[in-house]
């Protein structure tokens, strides 16, 4: 069971990596619009997210704190594919993405990912 969750947490790291990597890529490469890879890549982390919340035959009761954790991650990822969808249905219309909305999805991508390493 612990290798299967092991595997299911690379999954989620993809999906990260996915979402922040092509993030990035647009940042640096200075065109700064939402790709249809950092929906893939949500998509991947969140699912993988949704599977890694599931009680895997732990041992351990989890206490409060982590239904918290996840709530606050999963209401992060929400603002995040929101702002991208938003972002996306703009560029359909021609329309630039607000550099603030951009950078957002930047620093909430970052934040998700620090809440989940650093929150325990």
């Amino acid at each position: 069971m612990e290798t299967l969750r092991a595997i299911v947490v690379f999954i989620h790291l993809l999906g990260f990596a996915t979402l922040f990597g092509a993030w990035l890529a647009q940042a640096v490469g200075g065109k700064r619009e939402f790709t249809q890879l950092m929906n893939i890549g949500l998509a991947i982390a969140g699912l993988a997210g949704l599977a890694l919340a599931a009680p895997w035959g732990i041992t351990w009761t989890p206490g409060m704190s982590f239904y918290i954790k996840i709530t606050v991650k999963l209401v992060v990822l929400v603002i995040i594919g929101a702002m991208i969808g938003m972002g996306m249905a703009r560029q359909k219309r021609g329309e630039k993405v607000p550099a603030g909305m951009f950078w957002s999805v930047g620093a909430l991508t970052l934040l998700n990912a620090g809440l989940g390493y650093f929150w325990h």
